[in-house]
């Protein structure tokens, strides 16, 4: 992908209050319409420019994406401008108001399905983002790894545009409807395999110690109902079975372990191993 060079920050304007904190970076307001997604300094200048380039992509291949703006140094870091988008987090919303769960299922499938019919073979190729991760995931022996390996080269490949990371928590329900957010992991491939991906995230989430009783019960049968609801609309606007995604399963499981979440390592393991 090519490099972007960022702009160095004119006149008065200045970042706004921090409302936002992760791994990678900080998220600060910016003006009245735009965020800052600000990245520390042990961030590769490499891997911003990455994800620059990504946002430019998606923002342009007409799926539910933030506009991007520039790509801008401020206090000697790198940092990304993004259209800002207000409202609710489709996760919080069926926590707060789970009599939506039908209709919220029903636009996560909608969205997923739009996304998949756009192309966009200039993002990282979804086949090798898995082979690498597989290839250094910790903890498979050698024969797994091998199997899995092996198993990803059967698969059918693909150019749709798909997320890697599509989760109720990364879509915003905005005024203009819903949008899609952290696209870092988007990549071009199959739509199937981007689908089971989602179908893992909601299957071997795990709560956070200390969540309360109450949620502990509701929140997996909230997921499962969620997931399945889903799956049945994905299912009336593009073509998807069962044994496609339990296909994909196991290589996105051992794909995953590379991610590091311990909370989540033995079901991982479990699938994985499952390869045959």
């Amino acid at each position: 992908m090519e490099q972007i060079d960022p702009k160095m920050i004119a006149g008065n304007m200045k970042k706004g209050p921090r409302i936002g904190i992760g791994r990678t970076a900080e998220v600060y307001a910016w003006g009245d319409h735009q965020i800052l997604k600000l990245y520390r300094t042990d961030m590769p200048r490499e891997w911003v420019y990455h994800e620059a380039r990504i946002g430019q992509i998606v923002a342009e291949a007409g799926v539910h994406a933030p506009a991007i703006g520039d790509t801008v140094e401020v206090d000697g870091r790198l940092g990304i401008l993004y259209e800002r988008i207000t409202g609710p987090a489709m996760l919080d919303a069926l926590a707060h108001q789970p009599w939506r769960l039908p209709s919220l299922a029903r636009q996560f499938a909608q969205v997923h399905a739009t996304m998949h019919t756009c192309l966009r073979t200039e993002l990282p190729s979804q086949r090798q983002s898995l082979s690498r991760a597989v290839a250094y995931a910790p903890g498979l022996d050698g024969g797994t790894r091998q199997r899995i390996l092996a198993a990803l080269d059967r698969m059918p490949g693909g150019e749709s545009v798909c997320h890697g990371d599509y989760h109720p928590g990364n879509i915003i329900l905005s005024s203009r409807g819903p949008i899609v957010i952290d696209w870092m992991t988007a990549c071009h491939g199959h739509a199937v395999a981007d689908v089971a991906r989602t179908v893992l995230l909601l299957r071997i989430g795990v709560l956070p110690e200390g969540t309360p009783w109450a949620q502990r019960v509701m929140t997996p049968l909230i997921r499962r109902a969620f997931l399945a609801a889903y799956l049945k609309a994905y299912r009336t606007l593009r073509s998807l079975s069962e044994a496609e995604i339990e296909r994909w399963l196991p290589i996105l499981a051992a794909a995953r372990l590379n991610e590091g979440i311990d909370a989540e390592k033995n079901q991982l393991h479990t699938l994985a191993n499952a390869i045959v």
